[in-house]
């Protein structure tokens, strides 16, 4: 059974981080990458595809304005989780569900959200898997992707 505290912690949103995307820093990250795909990097390759100009990889939503939060309802849900007596805190994965494409220029906003947690028995006892969920939008107010993020609590 998953503890009180833990169960509190679902629908709780961290503040919004606010991100910038830039034409540089899409190269950069394309380059980290290693993803040569002319769509992230060539004007005028990009500017005669489906697109009309240079895109972001997707996953990449530019960098933060300012501090990020720390804590928030995820640091609430893994203090939660350690409460209970799981210490061991895994990355569990990320998935995405893309939208629009984000460009330079773009501005984007992210809140993640305490999704779900549930409980789970594997070989070697119960874990709790956390899972929060961010929705960017852009300047216009349009979602660009979401992603869900999960973490492992043994």
């Amino acid at each position: 059974m998953i503890p009180e505290e833990m169960t509190q912690c679902i629908g709780l949103v961290d503040p919004p981080t606010v991100y910038e995307v830039e034409k540089g820093s899409i190269r950069r990250y394309a380059d980290a990458v290693g993803d040569d795909n002319p769509l992230y990097r060539d004007e005028a390759y990009a500017s005669k595809s489906r697109y009309g100009g240079i895109i972001a990889p997707p996953g990449f939503f530019g960098w933060p304005v300012g501090d990020i939060p720390m804590g928030g309802a995820i640091g609430k849900a893994i203090t939660a989780a350690m409460n209970a007596g799981y210490f061991r805190i895994l990355d569990a994965g990320k998935s995405y569900e893309f939208f629009l494409p984000v460009r330079p220029g773009d501005t984007l906003v992210g809140s993640p959200e305490i999704d779900d947690i549930s409980e789970k028995e594997g070989k070697s006892g119960f874990m709790y898997i956390i899972s929060f969920k961010t929705t960017y939008r852009n300047q216009n107010g349009d979602v660009v992707a979401n992603s869900v993020q999960s973490f492992i609590c043994r």
